[in-house]
């Protein structure tokens, strides 16, 4: 058996954990984990709340960043056992195992330094995706079924947890609007390039005639922000409750009125949400929305401030409205309109 290969690949991975652990300063922030951590534990810790949600945000932080290279570490030095015995043992299934060992490594470390990357003031936190469908009809709407898939299938293959939050069906086929809440360590910062309308022109398939068609589906992405962070006065909010049917008929109708519609009345901003049977965690749930969206308003206020103050104009590529995509299927090309880069096969992207 051939270990120089083997040996290789161990090298090459162990300088790029150690270029991490450099580049997030890993050690100190190991540390200052563990010292929030034992403050946190602390019987007295909630007697400054607003002192302890800061605590709380700052540990929140320093996970997201170290936790995945600890995970990759960890990975790591177990294919090193591994491989040390098979060498020993001469064990061939052995190291059949730790070729697999060392490629998860290697898929964790990408990952690791991907995030790396993710340094935007909320990237770390989770986030609210929107998903709706534009012009187009029942095309559009089962265009925004199609993002819906491919996002479902992105979320899970990165290991991303979603949860719906609100549908409403399309017309005829597809949906209409689909809203999540997606947890996990910078989900906010994975899903934000997606912000802004997706275009998709194919012949379609609701067409007798056979003609091209384009349509248009919208996402919306928002970072999660703790209740305290924002505080919306209660004379800005319009709550209603009303039932909201969860399946066909009989015993799946929803029959008590369990979902919430909360408007916040300066702005019209409405939030649905139906996810839950129990009222309070519905209404829980579109506070936490509406909060999210309210804080991306007041982003934008504080970036055009920026840019008058500058006289300079800041990106906005990835703003609701801007067209960031095109998917073509006619010509079998996807477009980014930001980059102007290209991909040929529009249906392996989306799937």
């Amino acid at each position: 058996m051939h270990y120089e290969s083997h040996k290789t690949i161990v090298d090459e991975l162990k300088s790029r954990v150690d270029t991490m652990k450099a580049s997030l300063d890993y050690e100190k922030k190991a540390a200052e984990r563990d010292e929030l951590q034992e403050a946190m534990n602390d019987a007295d810790f909630w007697n400054s709340p607003e002192k302890a949600q800061v605590t709380i945000g700052r540990f929140k932080l320093i996970k997201a960043q170290i936790d995945p290279l600890e995970k990759a570490l960890e990975m790591y030095e177990d294919a090193l056992v591994g491989l040390e015995l098979a060498r020993e043992a001469e064990d061939a299934e052995l190291l059949e195992e730790t070729d697999e060992q060392l490629h998860q490594v290697e898929l964790a470390m990408n990952k690791v330094e991907l995030q790396s990357l993710l340094s935007g003031k909320h990237d770390h936190r989770n986030c609210y995706v929107t998903i709706s469908s534009g012009e187009g009809g029942t095309e559009a709407d089962d265009w925004a079924s199609i993002l819906d898939r491919m996002y479902l299938y992105y979320w899970e293959q990165s290991g991303f947890k979603p949860e719906e939050l609100n549908r409403v069906q399309g017309t005829e086929a597809g949906v209409s609007t689909v809203e999540y809440h997606v947890k996990g360590p910078f989900a906010f910062g994975n899903m934000n390039c997606e912000r802004g309308t997706h275009r998709l022109a194919r012949v379609s398939p609701f067409n007798s005639q056979g003609k091209r068609q384009t349509s248009f589906a919208t996402v919306d992405v928002t970072p999660e922000f703790d209740e305290s962070e924002l505080v919306i006065p209660d004379g800005d909010l319009q709550i209603d409750y009303f039932a909201r049917s969860s399946g066909p008929g009989g015993q799946n109708v929803n029959k008590v009125a369990s979902a919430v519609r909360m408007t916040h009345i300066p702005t019209g901003i409405q939030v649905v949400a139906s996810t839950f049977r129990d009222q309070p965690q519905n209404k829980r749930q579109a506070m936490q929305v509406l909060m999210a969206k309210l804080e991306e308003i007041e982003e934008r206020r504080r970036e055009a401030e920026v840019e008058e103050a500058s006289g300079g104009k800041l990106e906005d590529a990835g703003t609701m409205g801007t067209q960031i995509r095109s998917y073509v299927f006619y010509d079998n090309r996807v477009k980014d309109h930001r980059t102007g880069h290209e991909v040929g096969n529009p249906q392996t992207v989306l799937d």
